[in-house]
């Protein structure tokens, strides 16, 4: 269904039940949206693409640059997926996949009995230093090069803005 009135033929479930009208989106707010979600799946498919090339997925790469910006290559499963935005379920069953590829390593947590911590294997780190300095030319390629330094401080507000209230969820 779209989002804006002139394209929706029906009236919605919700503002039937509710009585209340769909606060619709103005054109050149659907616009926005619309070249919001065009540029994050351009952006994501481009360098998911060149990640790929070196034998890791998007979620691979999240999860050792995020263990490695702790100085032990070490974070619980829990505030490991908090950070991603998954489920700990979801997260386990991909760390388990890495774990197969001997990326990471899983140890009880000793703060946590039920839980458990993710630690970078020596494996991971030489895959990390060996990918990084690719995916950062990746990233330069399609994205912060094609951008104005002016454009660039404007779209890390607006990111900023609106991953604020990420916990909100």
């Amino acid at each position: 269904m779209s989002t804006n009135e002139a394209d929706s033929p029906v009236e919605t479930e919700s503002s039937a039940k509710t009585g209340s009208p769909v606060d619709w989106l103005a054109p050149d707010e659907e616009r926005a949206w619309r070249a919001y979600l065009r540029m994050v799946t351009a952006v994501q498919v481009r360098t998911a693409h060149d990640l790929a090339e070196l034998g890791l997925s998007e979620p691979d790469y999240e999860v050792l640059s995020t263990l490695s910006e702790h100085e032990d290559g070490t974070s619980t499963l829990h505030e490991q997926a908090a950070k991603m935005g998954w489920s700990r379920s979801r997260l386990s069953r991909h760390a388990s996949r890495m774990e197969a590829r001997e990326l990471i390593r899983r140890a009880p947590d000793p703060a946590d009995g039920r839980g458990c911590l993710l630690v970078l294997t020596p494996t991971g780190w030489d895959t990390l230093r060996d990918a990084a300095p690719s995916h950062v030319a990746s990233v330069r390629r399609h994205f912060v090069d094609r951008l104005a330094p002016d454009e660039l401080a404007a779209l890390g507000r607006i990111a900023q803005k609106l991953s604020a209230d990420r916990d909100g969820l």
